[in-house]
């Protein structure tokens, strides 16, 4: 198993940096925030930017903690995230009494047993053990109970909520996990710090965009605030960002900047999938879990399909 438990990790220099810069970064956002509520007052626009700010100073904090402790940490952290999503996305789904066995074995089965093979580092059964035989199990669980009511459109509410709760956001810690050349334990950890600031970057970089230059929505019925303008705009400025990152990560400039550009459109897409499902169940947001932010899955929308991608990339051409 990965050897996260000495705590090198904390003496290395991109990972002092790397806090430090995004420490800096809060606080610069924080005083900008409450100068604004100062001058103007709390009008809705500040108060929800500052509410922005202030849930992420809890995310960082969070991923902090869980760094500290390396492989264990990020497997609690992000299993207890893919908890509540699930919990999220299945009380927005129809559901009745005969989909209770499935759903059990999903949360208490399935989740647990995909994050216990993340921690183990056993690639070749966390990588089909969902898409699989949990596809499987549930489908033939909720057969048993012999409820044909909307069978097909239950049961495959059933099997998104695992691939996009669990499946996906397991794909996270699991960069930890990867056999890098370097052989430092900290550079998988700095992996998934690039993979969430770059992803959430771009998010970040293509509502700024967007409100300074868009004018074409790209998908009106999905989500009409998200423009070609905001998207060219934050997709191209977090590639760049990407590239100025190429020191957390064992790529070269070019190719830091070119996966950049590959999980930025990934996220994109992601974020249009989810928006979708939540347009057909008819809510604005999944959550109310972060303030500012709504519910775990409108914050880790892009995230979600991001990570595969970028984890298999990383696997297949940067590893051992």
């Amino acid at each position: 198993m990965t050897n996260l438990t000495d705590r090198q990790w904390l003496l290395d220099h991109p990972t002092l940096v790397l806090f430090a810069g995004l420490g800096l970064v809060l606080l610069i956002a924080t005083a900008i925030g409450r100068t604004l509520g100062l001058i103007h007052g709390n009008t809705p626009t500040i108060d929800n930017l500052n509410q922005r700010i202030d849930a992420w100073w809890i995310m960082v904090a969070a991923m902090g903690v869980a760094f500290i402790f390396g492989l264990t940490g990020l497997v609690i952290l992000f299993a207890l995230l893919s908890f509540w999503a699930l919990r999220e996305f299945l009380t927005l789904t129809p559901t009745r009494h005969g989909d209770h066995s499935s759903l059990l074995l999903l949360f208490f089965v399935g989740l647990p047993v995909q994050y216990l093979l993340v921690w183990q580092e056993w690639y070749g059964l966390y990588s089909i053990f969902l898409p699989v035989y949990g596809f499987l199990v549930l489908a033939i669980a909720a057969t048993l109970r012999g409820d044909t009511e909307n069978f097909l459109q239950r049961v495959s509410f059933v099997q998104w909520g695992m691939m996009i709760c669990i499946y996906f956001i397991s794909h996270v810690p699991a960069l930890v996990t990867l056999p890098l050349a370097s052989g430092r334990s900290s550079d998988g950890l700095l992996l998934i710090a690039f993979l969430v600031i770059v992803v959430q970057g771009s998010d970040v970089l293509q509502y700024i965009f967007g409100k300074l230059f868009g004018r074409h929505p790209v998908s009106p019925r999905l989500s009409p605030s998200k423009t070609w303008e905001g998207l060219i705009g934050g997709i191209a400025s977090a590639t760049l960002l990407g590239a100025a990152l190429w020191w957390i990560t064992p790529f070269s400039v070019p190719v830091a900047a070119g996966m950049a550009f590959v999980i930025c459109v990934t996220g994109f897409f992601g974020g249009l999938v989810l928006s979708a499902i939540k347009r057909d169940r008819g809510v604005k947001d999944w959550g109310r879990m972060i303030r500012g932010h709504g519910g775990i899955l409108d914050r880790l929308d892009s995230v979600i399909f991001a990570a595969p991608v970028f984890l298999h990339l990383t696997r297949y051409w940067y590893t051992i």
